[in-house]
């Protein structure tokens, strides 16, 4: 098998040279161009696995060559060589399709990182040692065109290296979004973590985001890489960056920029490669207007953005979404065909879902525990009658079993069914019958709710 050919694109004879001389030790096949009009010709001639373009040319500029390719050779990734500093020509490569940029003066590391992330994403070997793919991603569920939108887009930037930002409300499901962008590309086989900014307390969140050294201060008794370098080579999500404070908005914004980070205690800075997703049911340019979010963090992870809809907004899917919730819930409960009437699914139809996809599994977990033998009717479905009707309610207040509607339904349950124990001398299978539920039901119904 041939090696993998790298097509360089700059004026400069030594540039040429020095990257030329790199690759073909990382057992590659380079061959130049020294100009726009030469690399487009070439390009359209040959079979290339990567292209690397400066930004300065003699005929035009990268940018011209990145949106050309991704017309003319949509196939090979295309990363771009920037001036030290030039971020915003980063970014408009990167909105462009560019799928990574490296700043001069150039670094050898860096050069390696990009060409092996790019052999990755065409499917071969990396350039000092070999690949795995990640697993195949598992569609989003849901036919309506909203969702084939998103699914339009996850497909677009998993190829990419650029950061994502995902917007849409609690529940709609951000993170399975971000999974599935790790999942659909080049950086799969290695790890994806998941962090969420709002539930690290503001003092510890350098210490869990950067790392630190033992004794770097009071209750550190080991070393801890943190979560950048936890997530080496592969995808941090930070989920609800939105919660992030100012202080920390700064020194990620460094991390971003110089892809380094310094751990507490420690003297010398830690090179890290990792793609960075971030999600928020926050407006972030409201925030950034209000001085709560930091203009050029903003711009710098939201390059591009994946807004997820709102359940109420994807027409026909909630039926769907509702099959292959019972089929993942029902087994847990001993039920293997569990179905819904009719009536049930129009019940599920007309109501708005202000708590989107995670209100529709709390719904039909509580379905599971009403229903009688494995069919669940339109009785079965308990949803708030006034959120359907009346005016949506905040997001927060449907936030699954966390916010004041979940919390309010399990206190219901939860003393209804300690009442009907007591009455019943804590006889499970009479206090079933006096709440009209199966044996089976309330069984599950105690363990979830910890009256155990």
């Amino acid at each position: 098998m041939s090696n993998p050919r790298v097509l360089v694109v700059d004026d400069e004879p030594d540039i040429r040279e020095l990257l030329s001389i790199t690759l073909s030790r990382m057992q590659l096949e380079p061959e130049t161009a020294a100009d726009l009009t030469e690399a487009r010709r070439m390009l359209g001639q040959g079979d290339y696995q990567l292209c690397l373009t400066d930004m300065r040319l003699p005929d035009g500029d990268g940018l011209e060559l990145v949106e050309w390719m991704q017309s003319e050779t949509p196939g090979v990734p295309v990363a771009v060589i920037t001036a030290h500093g030039n971020v915003e020509s980063a970014v408009r490569a990167l909105k462009l399709g560019a799928f990574d940029f490296v700043s001069k003066p150039l670094q050898i590391n860096d050069l390696r990182k990009i060409v092996n992330t790019a052999l990755r994403l065409q499917g071969g070997a990396e350039a000092d040692g070999t690949g795995d793919g990640g697993p195949d991603a598992s569609p989003l569920i849901g036919a309506s065109g909203a969702m084939e939108r998103v699914r339009t887009l996850i497909q677009r930037v998993s190829r990419s290296q650029a950061p994502v930002h995902i917007s849409g409300e609690s529940g709609t499901g951000k993170e399975l979004v971000a999974r599935l962008i790790h999942d659909s590309g080049p950086r799969s086989s290695h790890p994806f973590v998941a962090v969420n900014c709002g539930a690290i307390p503001s003092e510890l969140m350098e210490s869990e985001l950067f790392g630190h050294r033992k004794g770097s201060f009071t209750g550190a008794t080991e070393d801890k890489p943190g979560l950048f370098r936890s997530a080496e080579g592969g995808t941090l999500f930070l989920d609800e960056i939105g919660d992030l404070p100012l202080h920390m908005q700064v020194k990620l914004l460094r991390v971003l920029q110089e892809r380094c980070v310094r751990p507490i205690g420690e003297a010398a800075e830690v090179p890290v490669d990792v793609r960075i997703l971030s999600a928020s049911h926050k407006d972030l340019g409201a925030l950034v207007t209000k001085g709560e979010f930091r203009e050029d963090l903003y711009y710098r992870i939201n390059v591009i953005e994946i807004n997820v809809p709102p359940l109420r907004e994807r027409d026909g899917d909630i039926a769907e979404l509702a099959v292959h919730i019972l089929a993942r819930l029902g087994p847990r409960m001993g039920l293997t065909d569990v179905r819904l009437t009719p009536a049930a699914r129009q019940r599920l139809a007309q109501h708005s879902f202000p708590g989107n996809v995670r209100e529709l599994e709390n719904v039909l977990e509580r379905a599971l525990t009403l229903c009688e033998g494995e069919q669940i009717d339109a009785d079965d479905i308990q949803v708030r009658e006034d959120a359907a009707a009346g005016p949506r309610l905040p997001v927060e207040a449907v936030a699954g079993g966390s916010g004041p509607l979940g919390s309010q339904l399990e206190d219901i349950e939860r003393d209804a069914i300690v009442k009907a124990l007591e009455q019943t001398r804590y006889n499970k299978t009479a206090a079933a019958k006096l709440l009209g539920i199966s044996f089976r039901a309330l069984r599950y119904r105690i363990k979830k709710l910890g009256l155990e």
